[in-house]
């Protein structure tokens, strides 16, 4: 190679570097101004989600961000239930403590946390540690800071305005109690979030159901239900169903006699049923299209084994187009919740749909 020729490939390979660094440059340029405008906007949509529903409803999000003591606080919010606490789904009051205290100061709450038809659930700053942790009455660690909140909805509807005002004059109660200023959210915002989410709950609140039908006038013992179902991984709680549990212990469906009828270990040779139904509750499960599918082969695989036929409620077969119909059902369902920043089968769908 001449030395012209060498003088070439340097240069040629200077003026790729040279390109190299400087897209490399803007590239971080872009990244950094793009930061704090991203991030702000996900604050100002955090309140923000429409359902499908019902254009006319106000826009609902129950989010799972449990927001920090203080803006811009370095403590982290640790325990599972404490990050439950959450603006969109609880009435939540912080208390900023003047010196540590223990949560035996909390004492007029105690006695009244069941008062109020739905879950109250009180939270404390570790001084210790710097991170939040339910709270216990016996505890004998310091807090310094306490978070109190009740939830706004369960599965028997949204909280009444007079046990949401009780509350509240709890809460003032507590903050007379200890001696600092208590700024609580208005009554009439949290009754209107309360009404939306528990509209925004019965949207997706769907339960499936598969039955399984014996022939003529055949029954079947509670011992080969039993069986059967053992072969399928099922096993029989205390509620009188077997369940499906997956490998972390969370339910995923039950099998149950259609009529009702509970079966117990003592009495599964005496029992007698001539239908059984798979029960699929999508908002408290995880991945309920997935779930779905498998109580569906499920269902084939006992039909099976104890000589049953699939059908709905009006004791008609499922073919496979109506499978496929009611499998749609669920995914819709399963979309509207995550639309809602509800995840179905999460911590905080457990407390909403219990």
């Amino acid at each position: 190679m001449s030395e012209f020729q060498l003088s070439l490939l340097v240069i040629g390979l200077v003026v790729v570097a040279g390109v190299f660094l400087y897209g490399q440059w803007q590239q971080w340029r872009y990244r950094r101004s793009q930061a704090e405008p991203v991030k702000s906007k996900q604050a100002e949509s955090s309140l923000q989600v429409t359902t499908g529903v019902s254009a006319a409803r106000t826009p609902f999000d129950a989010a799972n961000e449990a927001p920090s003591l203080v803006e811009d606080s370095p403590d982290r919010m640790e325990d599972e239930a404490c990050g439950l606490l959450n603006d969109a789904t609880d009435y939540v009051a912080t208390f900023l403590l003047k010196t540590p205290q223990t949560a035996a100061v909390l004492n007029v709450l105690w006695p009244r946390r069941f008062d109020f038809g739905k879950s109250v659930l009180a939270c404390g700053l570790n001084t210790g540690s710097g991170l939040w942790e339910r709270l216990i009455p016996e505890s004998g660690q310091t807090y310094r800071a306490f978070r109190i909140g009740l939830q706004l909805v369960d599965r028997s509807g949204a909280v009444s305005e007079s046990r949401l005002s009780g509350f509240r004059d709890l809460l003032n109660e507590i903050a007379v109690q200890l001696h600092i200023e208590a700024k609580l959210p208005p009554l009439e915002e949290a009754l209107q979030r309360a009404q939306e989410l528990d509209r925004f709950c019965a949207d997706v609140d769907r339960m499936i159901g598969i039955n399984l039908l014996t022939g003529g006038d055949r029954k079947l013992f509670g011992t080969e239900v039993a069986n059967a179902a053992a072969q399928q991984g099922m096993s029989l709680q205390t509620d009188g169903t077997f369940h499906l549990l997956n490998e972390g212990g969370a339910h995923l469906f039950s099998l149950s006699a259609s009529d009702g009828t509970a079966f117990h270990p003592h009495t599964l040779n005496q029992s007698r049923v001539d239908s059984l139904t798979l029960l699929l509750d999508i908002p408290r499960i995880i991945e309920p299209v997935r779930c779905f599918d498998e109580m569906v082969a499920l269902a084939r695989n006992l039909s099976k084994a104890l000589r049953l036929t699939l059908v709905d409620d009006q004791r008609v077969a499922l073919s496979d187009g109506a499978i496929a119909q009611i499998r749609a059902q669920v995914a819709a369902t399963e979309d509207l919740m995550l639309v809602g920043h509800i995840t179905p089968g999460s911590a905080q769908a457990l407390r909403l749909f219990s």
